[in-house]
């Protein structure tokens, strides 16, 4: 018997001896077939997750930021214990002691799926970094022995602390937020080192369900699970019970509740500058790294200007859209059905897709058309308070528009609505409607040595149209190019004194007879090349371009950027091939400058995420700022290494010729504290109006017209587009300042009639006397007058724009005569001299 017992005991150690045997063989095999070809966990070694780049004004303030995943890593020694605590708590309590599985939590799990109480996860902290990482998320019992296979591999290279900072800044937490210290920013609007247990709690419990514990949408469920990672906290000896109970019993207090104030809200709306930022660093560094490489952009706007460039161009357009007298209002309607309510209209009103960026004189609000009557109309405002001025517009309002509120409004109708107020004290007058112009432009600022933009701005409000015009848009600069053929002129031996022929023109074209005429419809004869770019005459820039070539201007006009290649016929001496104000206003500033090539940036410096710099806009040197043996009062010298384009003469002959327009030309409304030179443009039908100036820091542009061209009526270049620019630059010369532009040495002046060209004595005074710049050592010749080889007929109308014999004082103390302006037998049909 003892034998038989014996024996029986002993079959059954063998075979569960054997047994054991056959599962550990089975269970090497497997691991050892599954554990061939897993990725390697020493790429976490090089863990570069994508970050948040962010945009940072010269001050440092954070302006914007971009992101496809939401993430700000965190070093695990940055994270407070709190936040490890509590989520080793939700999700993996023997975190700390395992060796990279929990065999305890897989055993429940399939205790758990047994019964029939469903399956739940089993995964450890680690298991889960090897899944986000390096595996994908399918639930597969192949996947699982992985998994295992990983953890148990990573937990032998890495400290458990390394292991969880890789998970707690890799996992998604809802809201877009990834890691735990943007999900603190999101949910909380605060650093993690201010967290709460029960905000920490909240965040940890998110790990789970983070797109089903919204804190306003399922609050409740979102409690529950608040309130149980804070027992397990309390269980696992991390936090006290008086902590547990006090935060269990607070209401969960959110951003998405109202309860704090959003990160975003703190941000400036998305503008034009920040988004333009975007598009060129994603074209230059490529999309991937620029949303998750965690750049840090310090960007060159000055905030301030950047407001008043929005201001000046967002005022000239409404101010011509309203004299069309004509309201379209947004095109958006809300339902009757949710107009019934008060509850039901705000809702419909914050779902409703409108520009809320809208600052021109005061903030522009959305609201909702809600009774209409004979002499005043009442609305629903968004973010409207009891207290707050009633919310009614009188018909006074509507002067402007033609016809009356019923026959221009709808009940439902989505309006833009602002305060009315006394510029004296900001006291309020009314509320006023507003509409969001259908004429559109650009505006754009730059540093005229260093090339710093200070100020963009695409269109009426970027979030109305995100195109930008400064930058995207390709239009006819009209007269603004004439600066391009009058510099290739002057370059080529002509002087501003060089009298050029105003007068008809006819030319063959394979689509008929070009007959190109003056703004004014007018011919003024012979006139020098100064009056010509002051009163902008078109027939003197065409009969000049077929003296000089227009292959020689076409090179011009592509050394300064405006063109990459620009087609030489002669239609475009008058601008009417298509650019960009971005290219235009670079282009004016290196007239400013002197001459010198300077590329226009949107960004001063970037750094990668260890803080590396990669890309750095200012190249110059400064071999004495260290030297502190500088002598007392003695600058430092400031290595550049910028080409010159033009000629220092040259560029200061046109500077002052484009003085002139400013002070008595076509743009001679524009009055500031400080020389400005500039040139209106205006294309035919009034498409597009221009106006492009700069003083002796600063150059800006402005562009208007409809972004599908149609005329614009009278409109022109120095009556819409000039009021932009010195309405901005009044602001920017009070911060910038400003100077007389100055002369080259290699300038020689001499006096002469603007009217006529000729030659004045050194004392001679009056309007008519400009005193030129003249290359030194070369001895101007008077009196050749240039046609570019096109006939002029000697009966021709002429019109004077002065007398023709005029008296001016000589050198010798008297007066001399000057005669009539050079009649048709004095012309020459070209030769330069």
């Amino acid at each position: 018997m003892l034998r038989f017992i014996m024996s029986f005991f002993g079959g059954i150690f063998s075979m569960v001896t054997l047994g054991a045997g056959m599962a550990a063989l089975t269970m090497g095999a497997v691991f050892y077939m599954y554990g061939r070809d897993l990725p390697s966990y020493e790429v976490l070694s090089q863990y570069t997750p994508k970050t948040i780049s962010r945009i940072y004004s010269g001050e440092g303030r954070i302006i914007d930021e971009f992101a496809v995943e939401r993430r700000l890593f965190t070093p695990a020694e940055d994270i407070p214990d709190l936040i490890k605590h509590a989520f080793v708590s939700a999700e993996d309590q023997n975190f700390y002691t395992h060796p990279g599985f929990d065999i305890r939590g897989i055993a429940a799990a399939a205790v758990e799926a047994v019964r029939g109480q469903g399956l739940r996860g089993a995964s450890t902290i680690t298991q889960q970094v090897m899944k986000n990482f390096l595996l994908d998320g399918s639930r597969t019992a192949e996947r699982k022995i992985k998994e295992i296979i990983l953890a148990v591999r990573i937990e032998q290279a890495m400290d458990k602390e390394r292991i969880l900072e890789l998970y707690l800044n890799e996992i998604f937490l809802g809201q877009n937020s990834y890691g735990v210290a943007a999900a603190a920013q999101v949910y909380y609007n605060k650093p993690l080192s201010q967290l709460t247990a029960g905000e920490a709690a909240y965040l940890a419990a998110l790990a789970q369900r983070p797109g089903n514990l919204h804190p306003v949408r399922q609050s409740e469920d979102a409690i529950n699970r608040r309130n149980y990672v804070l027992r397990e906290m309390f269980e696992n000896g991390y936090i006290d019970r008086a902590t547990m109970e006090a935060d269990q019993a607070a209401p969960l207090r959110t951003v998405q509740n109202g309860d704090y104030e959003s990160f975003r809200s703190t941000l400036p709306p998305r503008d034009y500058f920040t988004d333009e930022i975007r598009r060129q660093l994603s074209a230059n560094f490529g999309e991937d790294e620029f949303f998750g490489g965690g750049l840090s952009v310090r960007a060159t706007i000055d905030p301030d200007l950047q407001i008043e460039a929005a201001h000046a161009l967002q005022r000239a357009l409404e101010q011509f859209d309203r004299g069309l007298g004509r309201w379209r209002g947004t095109g958006k309607t809300i339902a009757p059905e949710d107009l019934e309510t008060e509850e039901r209209w705000r809702a419909a009103l914050a779902e409703t897709s409108i520009a809320r960026d809208i600052t021109l004189e005061n903030t522009w609000y959305p609201a909702v058309v809600l009774e209409i009557g004979d002499s005043q109309m009442r609305l629903g405002i968004e973010g409207w308070e009891e207290g707050d001025p009633e919310p009614v517009v009188p018909r006074n309002d509507i002067d402007w528009i033609r016809g009356n509120f019923a026959e221009n409004f709808d009940v439902g109708d989505v309006v833009h609505v602002r305060r009315m107020t006394q510029d004296s004290d900001g006291s309020f007058i009314r509320w006023t409607l507003r509409q969001v112009p259908q004429v559109q432009g650009g505006f754009m600022a730059m540093d005229v040595n260093t090339g710093r933009v200070l100020a963009m701005q695409g269109g009426f409000s970027y979030q109305h149209s995100v195109f930008n015009r400064a930058t995207q848009a390709r239009r006819q600069p009209g007269s603004a190019f004439k600066p391009f053929v009058f510099a290739a002129a002057l370059d080529s031996g002509y002087s501003p004194a060089t009298i050029i022929v105003d007068a008809p023109i006819e030319i063959n074209t394979p689509q008929g007879v070009w007959r190109p005429q003056n703004s004014s419809n007018r011919y003024y004869g012979p006139t020098p090349l100064r009056t010509g770019i002051e009163q902008s005459r078109n027939l003197m820039t065409i009969r000049l371009a077929q003296e000089v070539g227009m292959n020689v201007i076409a090179n011009y006009a592509e050394r300064f950027g405006v063109y990459d290649d620009m087609n030489e016929v002669l239609a475009n001496s008058l601008g009417s091939q298509e650019t960009t104000l971005f290219r235009m206003v670079a282009a004016y500033a290196m007239f400013a400058n002197g001459g010198e090539r300077v590329e226009p940036t949107l960004v001063d410096r970037v750094q990668d995420r260890y803080g590396n710099t990669v890309y750095r806009h200012d190249q110059s040197i400064c071999p004495d700022c260290q030297d502190m043996a500088l002598a007392s009062g003695q600058a430092p010298r400031i290595q550049t290494d910028r080409d010159r384009i033009m000629n220092a003469v040259t560029a200061y002959q046109l500077t002052s010729m484009m003085e002139g327009v400013v002070q008595r030309g076509t743009a001679r409304g524009v009055n500031l504290p400080v020389p400005i030179a500039g040139k209106t443009g205006t294309t035919n039908d009034a498409k597009d109006v221009w106006f492009v100036g700069f003083s002796s820091n600063i150059a800006a542009g402005c562009y208007i017209g409809y972004d599908t061209p149609r005329s614009m009526g009278g409109a022109s270049g120095g009556g819409v587009c000039a009021p932009v620019f010195e309405a901005f630059m009044r602001q920017a010369i009070q911060e910038y300042g400003g100077r007389a532009f100055r002369a080259p040495d290699e300038c020689r002046f001499i006096k002469i009639d603007r009217f006529s060209g000729a030659r004045l004595p050194d004392s001679a005074s009056g309007d008519n006397v400009i005193a030129e710049c003249f290359r030194d050592g070369e001895e101007p010749v008077f009196g050749i007058t240039f046609d570019g080889g096109f006939a002029m007929a000697a009966d021709l109308p002429l019109v004077d724009e002065l007398q023709a014999t005029r008296t001016a004082p000589s050198a010798s103390g008297g007066t001399a005569q000057i005669g009539p302006r050079a009649s048709f037998g004095s012309l020459s049909s070209g030769g330069l001299y």
